[in-house]
């Protein structure tokens, strides 16, 4: 194997480690977004107290 082979197979080796966890992650939070279930509004049981105004 000739020295541009390993210079060639060294830099595809780089760009895969970091691009594969980054495509992982991007793939695993589509799947976690889809399997959340949709939030509940939160409703307050208290009444909101009156303002008093001043003349």
């Amino acid at each position: 194997m000739s020295f541009v082979d390993c210079i060639l197979l060294t830099l595809i080796n780089t760009v895969a480690c970091l691009a594969f966890p980054k495509l992982l992650s991007m793939i695993l939070a589509v799947n976690q977004k889809k399997n959340a279930p949709s939030p509940t509004p939160i409703r307050s049981t208290e009444s909101s107290p009156e303002i008093p105004s001043f003349p």
